[in-house]
């Protein structure tokens, strides 16, 4: 071993010692007669303090040292006579017998530190740089370590830890699978897994009754927000439960990976249904640190127009066209300018929003009340609003309308937007809750045609069956989603269990029996044998070793990470190869002009 001792675990009782410290030059600081080095790995820092005159010929060499050079200490532990409170090493440094040079560097393109001054494009060109920041460092051994606490849960439930294959058949599970060519049969391609779904159904049918994994999966989706084509999952089945027993069981890991990683107790998960968290938050991941419900003003406000003589005209519209009126109560934010106002009428008018505006009401301390609207309202009907809503004197009242889902979603997003500058989403408080009954399915925004929510294999909630025939539209699910500060952490299901009932959720979806056999035939023949009631979840690690973390994006927590535009700038991937290649698994690459 080329160290005795890590940079981060010397302290006063290594008082004496004589040590051997291994890693990378933080800084150097030449104070003429001393030179004082910071000594960096993944642990921790620790200084060396280098005498001219004791030990001259040390002293020449660490002249010569440039940042990120690595290094080999060897000497004598001593109490610092400044000591640096900041550092848990900050109250020793070692006084060198011996500095040996292991490999000299580059000068680096941005500082190896927390604050760095590298921006994120640059730093992932170079990430095996930016892993070496203290801060990364952390992020990647949270995750570490939350994988660990995993296993150990799961494994003293008498979980299996089942590999399943990354080189299977393409289905259609909601986005675009990466298709990957087969040499030997040319003109097929493998796939590989949105998730192991299909794969873990069948290991209950197995009979392997607990399984988990932790599995990479991929989706080749176009690229929105903090998403990644390829991430990891905590994937999890188990065979003779019902829902209540996933809940259980995985609000119990989450509790103790909190516990364990984080110190922290998490109280019991309140529990919503879908439709009462569309109403209330207009999400179905709503981030409740904070309470500020979506409240309904239409029937109140429909009240007052008949009153008119020329009714408001943005309200009537709305009311014609069976839109709906909502409000968000900003506590004691009467104070915010006509400026800040402005910003949140932007927020909600922006093009991929489309609201037409922002009505606002403000309850000053003195008890009068100001509105954007005062002209076409008497005080008495807009403290109406302000009553109905809870508010109080301080408060400001926003006021949205127009069609229901759009108004609904707008106002989350207005909510979230409110709580961010308010100071109410704060990274140290933690909402967990499960979301519940999630329906069945949607209908498609652009074809209008019906389309699962989750996955078709979500078995329906038996009170609902009988309007899989009548209106299938109104089926809840038994379907459960694990939301953390607003943020979907685990998806999961009661899963179908019966050819009878997969075959009719096919049906419903328009799936012809040929289209059945090629896509799910390996899985409705399986059904044919026995296939167990079961269900299942899969966490999101990225995402949620992230929350834990504090960090910005999953990309903060995952090692080698792609862009935003899908790209590994490191290694410039995806890239061409050469035309042999395509020609030995029989591809073309075609002109899209």
């Amino acid at each position: 071993m080329l160290r005795t001792h890590t940079c981060g675990e010397l302290d006063a009782k290594s008082i004496g010692l004589e040590v051997v410290v291994s890693g990378w030059v933080q800084t150097t600081r030449d104070f003429g007669k001393f030179i004082f080095i910071d000594l960096r790995d993944r642990y921790g820092i620790t200084q060396i303090s280098i005498n001219s005159e004791s030990t001259p010929e040390i002293y020449q060499t660490a002249k010569t040292l440039g940042r990120e050079f690595v290094i080999q200490v060897k000497g004598k532990v001593v109490e610092r006579s400044n000591p640096n409170p900041q550092l848990p090493t900050g109250i020793i440094e070692i006084s060198p017998s011996e500095l040996n040079i292991l490999n000299s560097s580059s000068v680096p393109p941005f500082k190896i530190e927390n604050e760095t001054d590298g921006l994120e494009e640059l730093r992932m060109n170079y990430r095996y740089l930016d892993l070496r920041r203290p801060i990364m460092a952390r992020f990647i051994e949270l995750r570490a370590k939350t994988v660990r606490s995993v296993r150990k849960y799961l494994d003293a439930l008498g979980f299996l830890e089942i590999e399943t294959p990354n080189l299977i058949k393409s289905t259609p599970e909601g986005a675009r699978d990466f298709l990957v060519p087969s040499r030997l049969q040319k003109g097929s391609f493998y796939a590989l897994p949105q998730s192991p779904q299909m794969l873990k159904q069948l290991l209950m049918v197995a009979g392997m009754d607990r399984y988990y994994q932790i599995v990479k999966c991929y989706r080749d989706e176009d690229f929105r927000g903090d998403r990644q084509p390829e991430f990891t999952q905590i994937d999890c089945e188990m065979s003779f439960v019902e829902q209540e027993d996933i809940l259980q069981t995985f609000e119990g890991m989450t509790v103790s990976i909190f516990k364990e990683i984080l110190g922290i107790d998490l109280p019991a998960f309140p529990r919503i249904t879908y439709h009462e968290a569309i109403q209330k938050y207009g999400s179905d991941k709503p981030d409740l640190r904070f309470d500020m419900p979506i409240q309904d003003l239409t029937n109140t406000i429909a009240s007052q127009l008949k009153s008119q003589v020329a009714p408001f005209g943005v309200f009537q519209n709305t009311i014609d066209k069976n839109g709906i009126i909502v409000s968000l109560v900003a506590s004691q934010a009467a104070h915010f300018s006509r400026k800040e106002i402005d910003q949140f009428t932007d927020f909600v008018k922006a093009p991929h929003r489309g609201m037409s505006g922002l009505i606002w009401v403000k309850w000053n301390e003195d008890g009068s009340v100001k509105s954007s609207v005062e002209k076409f309202f008497t005080e008495h009907e807009l403290k109406t609003w302000l009553e109905q809503c809870s508010a109080k004197p301080g408060d400001l009242l926003f006021i949205l309308c127009g069609d229901i889902a759009q108004t609904r979603k707008v106002a989350g997003e207005l909510r979230l937007e409110l709580g961010q500058k308010l100071g109410l989403r704060k990274n140290k408080d933690w909402s967990v809750l499960w979301v519940v009954d999630f329906p069945m399915f949607e209908s498609d925004p652009e074809t209008g045609e019906m389309i699962f929510v989750h996955h078709p294999f979500v078995s329906p909630h038996p009170d609902d069956v009988s309007l899989l025939q009548t209106e299938p539209l109104k089926a809840r699910a038994l379907c459960y989603d694990l939301v953390m500060n607003g943020n979907e952490i685990v998806s999961g299901s009661v899963r179908i269990h019966q050819s009878k009932i997969q075959n009719q959720i096919f049906e419903l979806l328009g799936l012809s029996e040929s289209e059945r056999q090629d896509k799910f035939g390996f899985l409705l023949k399986a059904f044919q044998y026995g296939a167990p009631p079961h269900a299942g979840c899969a966490f999101g690690l990225d995402r949620w070793v992230m929350l834990m973390a504090g960090g910005e994006s999953i990309r903060d927590v995952i090692a080698f990470p792609k862009n935003a535009s899908g790209r590994d700038l490191m290694m410039d991937a995806p890239a061409p190869v050469p035309n042999a290649a395509l020609i030995e698994v029989g591809i073309a690459i075609l002109d899209s002009k």
